[in-house]
């Protein structure tokens, strides 16, 4: 639909056609929460467009507008220069817009093939021609897939790729991407942005959310920076610009950066796997003898390529995927068999990688996800204690930086990176002896991730032993006191994260340990 009484778009100066994505003065507003408040974007054909902000600073809200998944309150979208108002993402997707969402929107039961072509046929078609076409699509882009393989047995990464050939499938003249490398290693997010640098070449616009400002400046023609729902930088050259003037318009000064935690003496071994072996959803050989350690006061950090096993290894430990053989230790004492509410009352904290679903309960209120590991303590006879509980909730809220409308509303409506820290704040608060840390700094902005580096930093010099499992190798390296490398289900190599190469860790993520400095034969165990 569109109102002709708007005035057309101006013409870009450079190509003489007017913007692919003009947002004039956007408005949305939600109950406590005023998420965009006269946004402004402009993005030029055929370019890769950058949109930084904090978390809360409204990328992900104007997206969503731009996408059809919500209405504003006020504003205007246009599309190459036509006033469009759209009332559904059908819509969006006919005028040629596409949003791969930094949660994924995909049917765990349906395989690869089924999702991507899922209400984009016309006609009735023969699986294997879609799975074909779908597998064709995945190898011209460099998104490995298997296209017949059902995405619930598919780990973070792997469900990413599917998001992107979704989009892909629809031939979206313009593709905007919500964090798309968060779940990628550092290059297979190097050959998404030659993916998305040739596909601007071709025509298309692409509009790229990131924390990552490395990235940005990388393959990235301009930026639009966000702060507090309103656009402080539009439309900023990025070959003009740098990270440091990047992040200090994100968020209003020039913020500081992890360092390297010094080096310390480490103590007794808290947590200590030997030859752990566990299937994957498919019955296959997820784990395949893995053994490693880690002490007290050390980060032991794990790097390796998506769906090489960390995600069972995480969930292992944690104990909520069971053992076909071997053994787990917390703190000296067998816990193979013990229950997840066992191993949290031994010291363990867990961030999962899934934040909803595994994480966080979607449909629960703040305060609910706040106490859910520990309700015990807020209970008055078989009810719970709401006072108390709502008090514990604002300790944490307020301690962990959470931006939060009503503690009793859903948490739904709060951004990915709020989220994160609810939920990295909860594992951590009481000071867990052990913690195992899935991707815990993913989707957040650049104050969000030093302060979650903080806190694992923290944790540390406490005294906890820390596993760090993070497809982002410049946290792994910045953080680790060891560095290991997963491939196939085992340790293939061990670092020192302070004389590492990146291309040698590279070579060893993707199995090829000849080059890599090899763990020993007990696999990193030993220290």
């Amino acid at each position: 639909m569109t109102d002709p009484h708007i005035p057309t778009s101006p013409v870009d100066a450079t190509t003489g056609n007017p913007p692919a994505v003009e947002m004039l003065d956007v408005w949305k507003r939600f109950p406590g929460v005023v998420a965009n408040a006269g946004a402004n974007l402009r993005v030029r054909r055929g370019s890769v467009h950058a949109v930084l902000g904090e978390n809360g600073a409204g990328k992900s809200t104007l997206m969503n507008v731009l996408s059809g998944v919500y209405r504003a309150d006020e504003g205007e979208v246009r599309i190459d220069g036509t006033p469009y108002h759209f009332r559904t993402p059908a819509d969006a997707l006919d005028a040629g817009v596409g949003m791969v969402h930094q949660e994924f929107r995909l049917v765990p039961s349906f395989t690869v093939a089924e999702n991507v072509a899922l209400g984009a046929c016309d006609r009735i078609v023969r699986r294997s021609a879609v799975e074909s076409a779908v597998g064709a699509l995945a190898d011209r882009f460099g998104l490995a897939t298997e296209p017949d393989r059902p995405v619930w047995q598919l780990s973070m990464g792997e469900r990413q790729r599917v998001e992107i050939l979704k989009a892909l499938w629809r031939d979206a003249r313009i593709l905007v991407l919500d964090e798309p490398t968060a779940v990628l290693t550092p290059g297979e997010a190097d050959e998404l942005g030659a993916v998305l640098r040739h596909m601007a070449d071709d025509g298309r616009t692409v509009v790229f959310i990131s924390h990552k400002l490395h990235e940005v400046t990388g393959f990235c023609d301009e930026a639009t920076v966000l702060r507090g729902g309103r656009t402080v930088a539009a439309s900023l050259f990025v070959a003009d610009t740098d990270a440091t003037e990047l992040a200090s318009l994100m968020v209003g000064a020039s913020p500081v950066v992890t360092e390297r935690p010094p080096a310390r003496e480490v103590g007794e071994v808290l947590l200590e796997v030997q030859d752990l072996r566990c299937p994957d959803d498919r019955g296959l050989a997820a784990l395949d003898g893995l053994n490693l350690t880690v002490r007290s006061g050390e980060i032991v950090g794990i790097a390796g390529v998506a769906g090489n096993g960390q995600r069972e290894m995480a969930q292992t430990i944690a104990g909520l995927r069971p053992v076909e053989s071997g053994s787990v230790q917390l703190c000296g004492e067998d816990r193979t068999d013990a229950t997840p509410r066992q191993r949290f009352a031994d010291g363990l904290g867990y961030i999962p990688e899934d934040r909803l679903g595994v994480g966080l309960a979607p449909r629960l209120s703040v305060t609910d996800n706040a106490v859910l590991r520990t309700y015990g303590r807020h209970r008055r006879g078989p009810f719970l204690d709401a006072a108390g509980a709502t008090d514990y909730c604002h300790d944490l809220v307020d301690r962990f930086g959470v931006r939060t409308g009503p503690l009793e509303e859903p948490i739904a409506g709060l951004s990915g990176g709020n989220l994160q820290r609810l939920l990295v704040g909860r594992e951590l608060v009481d000071g867990p002896r052990v913690v195992v840390a899935a991707q815990p700094t993913r989707g957040l902005d650049v104050q969000g991730v030093k302060a979650i580096q903080d806190l694992l930093v923290s944790e540390r010099e406490a005294g906890a032993a820390v596993l760090l499992v993070s497809e982002d190798l410049d946290e792994l390296l910045t953080l680790a006191d060891r560095l290991l490398v997963m491939h196939a289900g085992r340790i293939v190599a061990e670092f020192d994260p302070t004389t590492a190469e990146r291309y040698v860790i590279g070579e060893a993520m993707i199995g090829h340990s000849s080059s890599a400095s090899l763990a020993s034969s007990d696999q990193g165990s030993s220290r």
